[in-house]
């Protein structure tokens, strides 16, 4: 597969920059929506530009023969801005597909979406879906689930803790994991897939039936930062919901665990649905976590992050 153009936004992010790698990898010309100016690199159209800009994402779809929708708001403080950065912006990433006449719509959503009663951030994906249903495209739509890999912070400050010898950790439950390498390697074969995948929502993970809880999963990280055995301490969901109402009270805007963050994490079910899974001949986890948490590991020790 040669000569075919991928537009992307979220392409200058955490899982957009391994997509980005991997298409121009497996031939694609990348046509990628940025706010900031970046390097020239081979393979990649830069497209100054904003998802609340309509005229950079028509020139973004123009001539392109998939949209992959990856960029959105996991953390701002207000509710119109959880609608504006993934429900509004989601609908003009459709509008500009439509109007370059751009059929295939790849579209990343979240887990959350499945509880959209339960957090703003959750509210505003499921919200994200319903314009991608609606809109008439070939789409497919992927939730991952909590995302690792070189690159990433949202779960540095697990790897630091291990490294300790003591986590701390949400209430009880279950999650999926997915190595980023693995998440973009299904979002470019979706790109190129115009059949089995159309019309299809798939919650994709790292292939450990049910998922982990939340210990296990710590045990793992520690056994990568070469911990025979963590310490965990599983924080109640009330007072999990204190510390996102303290952190509001102390930091503002610039709280890290918010109130919506906090109802989030307590939620006791964020692992993958097996029904949901994407077929085996598409795509399915090749790296064992185990691997994919060393390598993570060995990036965050180059880096001086770990």
């Amino acid at each position: 597969m040669t000569n075919r153009t991928l537009a992307m936004t979220g392409a200058t992010g955490f899982v957009g920059g391994a997509t980005v790698r991997q298409a121009v990898e497996a031939g694609w010309h990348v046509r990628a929506l940025t706010r900031r100016a970046q390097e020239p690199r081979e393979g990649v159209t830069w497209i100054a530009g904003a998802l609340d800009d309509p005229q950079s994402l028509a020139d973004m779809a123009t001539g392109a023969d998939a949209v992959m929708h990856i960029a959105g708001v996991v953390n701002v403080p207000t509710r119109a801005a959880f609608e504006a950065g993934n429900a509004i912006a989601t609908a003009n990433v459709v509008d500009a597909a439509r109007g370059a006449g751009v059929r295939r719509f790849i579209h990343v959503s979240s887990l959350a979406a499945r509880e959209p009663g339960l957090s703003n951030y959750g509210w505003s994906k499921e919200r994200a879906e319903r314009v991608v249903l609606a809109s008439g495209l070939d789409w497919t739509i992927v939730r991952p689930p909590a995302v690792f890999g070189p690159g990433d912070i949202e779960m540095l400050d697990l790897f630091r803790m291990a490294r300790r010898g003591v986590m701390v950790l949400p209430p009880r439950g279950r999650m999926s994991a997915i190595y980023v390498e693995e998440l973009a390697r299904l979002l470019v074969a979706l790109a190129s897939d115009d059949a089995t995948s159309i019309g299809q929502t798939y919650e994709p993970d790292d292939g450990t039936a049910g998922g982990w809880s939340h210990k296990d999963f710590a045990q793992a990280i520690g056994g990568a930062v070469g911990r025979d055995r963590v310490a965990t301490l599983a924080i109640p969901a009330p007072l999990v919901k204190a510390g996102g109402r303290l952190d509001r009270f102390v930091r503002g805007d610039r709280a890290k665990l918010t109130p919506d963050r906090a109802r989030y994490i307590s939620h006791p079910d964020w692992a993958a649905s097996e029904g949901a899974h994407p077929p085996a001949d598409l795509w399915r986890p090749s790296l064992p976590t185990a691997d994919a948490l060393a390598e993570t590991v060995r990036w965050y020790r180059a880096e001086g992050w770990l």
